[in-house]
């Protein structure tokens, strides 16, 4: 059996070649497969689950129809959809996972993570971060009309992308010290995670022995994806989008 990671496919309605490539997914890749893993950024924004859009609907009913064949689907939140709630997940058939989380992956236990919350030389994206996960500012923004919500995500994606193309490619990866001291208080050797859009392996240094963090890609030009099995060890693939 074959478990599949995937991450950052920022699904939008003006990027229909990414939806079809991604329903291809599941038919050929995902079909078959032990377990699925969507580690955050799965859609562009999400601005709760009432709104209900084609796009939406479409793909909840396919990744449904993919968990009713046997294959169990896991879904952690990204800074782009973080807005994901149980009632979306219910109708998808997939299940909502903490990030970070640690699972066993055939005998070798593994951190998953979006891979935001390891950016901390970011400090403006982390006090944002901060606050977007306010609970208390959730449940409020929620409460709001729909129209809103939907303006409120448009100005605040008109920012993030204003203020990204000034900072440094080096602030916006990953703080080396930061992936350790994950892996360490989570007592792993292994780490999977998405959001830089830099897809790699690399090896490191944890606790005083050999360690693994393997970056997925986003689906952009290509899609990316990591198989993994009891009988070989994970492995980023590509393909032309």
């Amino acid at each position: 059996m074959t478990t599949l990671f995937i991450s950052d496919l920022h699904l939008e309605e003006s990027r229909p070649d990414i939806t079809r490539a991604f329903l291809t997914f599941l038919e050929h890749r995902a079909r078959g497969c032990e377990a699925l893993y969507i580690l955050g950024d799965f859609f562009e924004a999400w601005i709760g689950d009432d709104e209900k859009t084609p796009l939406q609907n479409q793909i909840a009913e396919a990744l449904k129809a993919l968990s009713d064949s046997g294959c169990r689907l896991f879904l952690m939140h990204g800074n782009r959809d973080f807005l994901i709630g149980q009632d979306y997940c219910d109708r998808a058939g997939v299940t909502l996972l903490d990030d970070p989380s640690v699972i066993d992956l055939y005998g070798t236990p593994t951190l998953l993570m979006h891979g935001d919350s390891l950016c901390t030389l970011d400090e403006e994206y982390q006090k944002f971060r901060t606050n977007m996960r306010n609970t208390q500012w959730q449940q409020m923004f929620l409460q709001r009309p729909l129209a809103d919500r939907q303006m409120v995500a448009r100005q605040l994606r008109e920012i993030s992308m204003a203020k990204n193309k000034g900072k440094d490619e080096f602030i916006m990866d990953v703080t080396p010290e930061e992936v350790v001291a994950a892996m360490e208080e989570h007592g792993v050797q292994r780490m999977i995670h998405g959001h830089t859009h830099r897809p790699a392996e690399h090896p490191l240094t944890v606790a005083g022995k050999p360690a693994t963090r393997i970056v997925l890609g986003d689906w952009d030009t290509h899609v990316w994806w990591l198989t993994a099995s009891a009988d070989k060890a994970p492995e980023l693939h590509k393909e032309p989008l």
